[in-house]
């Protein structure tokens, strides 16, 4: 059966493009950036050994071999400010200023308001379970594991993207802050880079079956409505590994999976990364 992620050379390619726009953009001074300062986006880093580097005067995680990443959120608007300080040189500073993106909007009219709203006894259960979610996220791991480049987590079709917003009622939604990759139930779902898993929850209030794996830096995926799930908080794992498989669990009107990335508080979108790799092609499902 064909595999698009466990072939060596599928694998090599992915590590190859990540590493080739990683380290041939072009220098500010002894400074490597690649990527965009576009609402959603993320920059990867490479500075000297040793530097400091701090994004609007908060320092940032800096690997032993220079490497960094900054992600910015679906509203950021204005400019940062990027310092470098390399041992023994002048700070460099890289002024970055934050492209604006538009988003899809629709309006919904005529709902049963208890559609819009959670009753009282839920709110209370998802302010726990968003409690969960911020300490999965929360953790500053140095590691660099998304060097090892990203593949899809799964194959189908895209059913929902970055950034989409719906007006219910008059009232705006919560944004989606993910790409939604539509396919059967019991689908599987891989590993798109190496990393930690820091939360493993079977059925959260609003997105069902839950994992959450630390690629390292404050970098995070998050994979929604799993219908299973197969490793556990703590396990370490590698770029096409099985960890769980897609469902429709949670608030989710069909099965698919929903995969979202944050930059410590930010929330940024996987399909800007993953712009020069196709999505492999599976079984269609319905849309979220």
């Amino acid at each position: 059966m064909p595999n698009f992620r466990l072939t060596c050379n599928s694998r090599l390619l992915f590590i190859q493009i990540l590493v080739a726009c990683l380290w041939a953009a072009p220098a500010l001074g002894d400074v490597n950036l690649q990527g965009e300062s576009v609402q959603g986006g993320l920059i990867f880093g490479k500075a000297v050994p040793g530097s400091r580097v701090t994004l609007d005067g908060n320092e940032l995680i800096v690997s032993a071999q220079g490497s960094f990443v900054i992600g910015f959120d679906r509203d950021e608007t204005g400019q940062r400010v990027l310092i470098v300080s390399a041992p023994d040189q002048a700070d460099e500073v890289v002024n970055l200023d934050v492209a604006p993106r538009k988003y899809a909007i629709e309006h919904v009219d005529g709902l049963p308001p208890e559609t819009i709203h959670p009753d009282p006894e839920a709110e209370q259960r998802i302010r726990d379970e968003a409690a969960m979610v911020n300490t999965a996220r929360s953790r500053r791991d140095p590691q660099t594991w998304y060097l090892t480049g990203f593949a899809w987590p799964a194959s189908g079709r895209i059913s929902g993207v970055y950034g989409s917003q719906r007006i219910l009622n008059g009232e705006p939604g919560r944004p989606h802050y993910g790409v939604d990759i539509a396919t059967g139930v019991g689908s599987p779902v891989y590993a798109p880079a190496d990393g930690v898993i820091t939360l493993a929850h079977p059925g959260m209030y609003f997105s069902g079956g839950t994992l959450i794996l630390d690629h390292g830096q404050g970098l995070s995926s998050s994979f929604l409505h799993l219908s299973k799930i197969l490793v556990e908080t703590g396990t370490n794992v590698h770029q096409g590994d099985l960890i769980a498989l897609v469902g429709a669990t949670g608030r989710a009107s069909g099965p698919h999976l929903d995969w979202r990335m944050n930059w410590l508080d930010r929330h940024v979108d996987p399909q800007l990364l993953m712009a020069k790799l196709p999505l492999p092609e599976g079984q269609a499902g319905d849309s979220r």
